[in-house]
């Protein structure tokens, strides 16, 4: 398989596989199997090694017919792109949506496809937060629009958010707010 770039093919692999984001930018990779073409950082799932082509730059692996990869973003400047900071909107947006059902940090780190230790630190690092904690604050923040907005008693708010038993809910709560659910509605004037 031949090279289109200044580096070989095997530290060219190796940078993949590491997903060595130093080389961000002296070289792209596509996968001729997706027909996506990604950065040496990208965290997407390692092809195999037959399916691989590399390239100089974007508009090479473009006109080779090969689109950029929606997770990486080999199209941006690497001085714009922030693959930690992709990946921490990436597991946001998924805590977001679906903060009602069951998430362990195992299941988001499945879901983002990293390790459960380098979700933590990189979210810690640029949220100042674990998963798991800002996992709470979406849904207590929750919680105080359902108080505020319906009928619903704090049970049933409870499990609407996504708790499993109801005193987490009300330590956690009271945590947060610096009050129970029910002092929240009386605070702010929707006694029920």
């Amino acid at each position: 398989m031949k090279s289109n770039t200044q580096f070989s093919f095997e530290l060219m692999w190796k940078a993949i596989v590491k997903c060595d984001k130093r080389y961000d930018g002296k070289f792209f990779y596509a996968v001729k199997t997706t027909g996506i073409f990604c950065r040496p950082s990208c965290k997407s799932k390692t092809p195999n090694y037959e399916n691989i082509c590399f390239f100089e730059n974007v508009v090479e692996a473009i006109q080779q017919g090969f689109r950029p990869c929606k997770r990486c973003q080999p199209e941006l400047s690497v001085d714009i792109y922030d693959p930690q900071q992709e990946i921490v909107v990436e597991a946001i947006n998924y805590l977001e949506q679906h903060f009602q059902e069951k998430i362990t940090l195992d299941i988001l780190a499945d879901k983002i496809g990293i390790s459960q230790y380098y979700l933590i630190r990189i979210f810690k690092e640029k949220i100042g937060l674990t998963p798991h904690k800002y996992l709470e604050i979406i849904r207590i923040h929750e919680a105080q629009n359902l108080l505020l907005t319906t009928v619903h008693n704090s049970t049933e708010i409870c499990f609407q958010v996504g708790y499993r038993n109801f005193s987490s809910f009300y330590r956690q709560f009271k945590k947060i707010c610096g009050c129970s659910p029910s002092q929240f509605r009386i605070k702010s004037g929707r006694e029920i």
